[in-house]
């Protein structure tokens, strides 16, 4: 696999390259909780509209369209929330991770069932399972909550082995380190978390 990483590098299309770059900037910085973090996202998803869309995964194009919003919101979020509490990173309780995992995986089969039959999309559960946990977690992340990093490991799994089935051997590779950073993110967020004044710890 390595060495196939290696070639797909040599060979790779540079949009894909400065995708991937921007994607890796992004998660870097939203682990250090920078604001800038969201114009590398939004950049990084505006590109991977395009590459989804042209190797048949449609879901995640449309993920990626759905991201290219939510780099606008959390701007926005964390530009607006800096200095008060709303900039503070919180937790959810169990219940509310519950309600959302039995929503999301409600969903999954009816998205995609649609994604099969109306757009002949391959991988097309595996793409709905990447695709709606992501659009939610994208939301986790803007709110701040310290468990979206647990979604995302397990989401960046799934990612993994769609990218590369796909082809799309270097963005597989980066989603890899994803899973190595979303591990970090959660270790530094939960030890800031720790760091408040117990007042200042939400649980909501």
């Amino acid at each position: 696999m390595l060495e196939s990483i290696g070639s797909a590098v040599v060979e790779l299309p540079k949009l894909e390259l400065v995708a991937v770059l921007l994607a890796i900037g992004y998660l870097v910085l939203a682990i250090r909780e920078s604001l800038w973090c969201w114009p590398c996202a939004f950049a990084s998803t505006t590109i991977y509209v395009y590459l989804y869309y042209d190797v048949a995964l449609v879901s995640e194009s449309i993920l990626n369209v759905y991201y290219m919003a939510m780099a606008v919101y959390g701007w926005f979020q964390w530009r607006s929330g800096r200095g008060d509490s709303g900039r503070l990173i919180r937790r959810w309780s169990i219940a509310r991770h519950v309600v959302l995992i039995l929503i999301v995986g409600a969903l999954i089969p009816i998205w995609g069932f649609v994604m099969k039959t109306q757009f002949n999309a391959d991988y097309p559960y595996l793409d709905a399972f990447t695709t709606l946990f992501a659009v939610t977690t994208t939301f986790l992340v803007a709110r701040k909550v310290l468990e979206n990093w647990l979604y995302w490991i397990v989401i960046d799994v799934v990612a993994i082995y769609l990218n590369y089935v796909k082809g799309l051997e270097l963005t597989a590779a980066l989603f890899a380190l994803y899973v190595v950073l979303a591990t970090v993110g959660l270790w530094q967020w939960l030890r800031e978390y720790r760091s408040y004044e117990p007042a200042l710890r939400q649980v909501i």
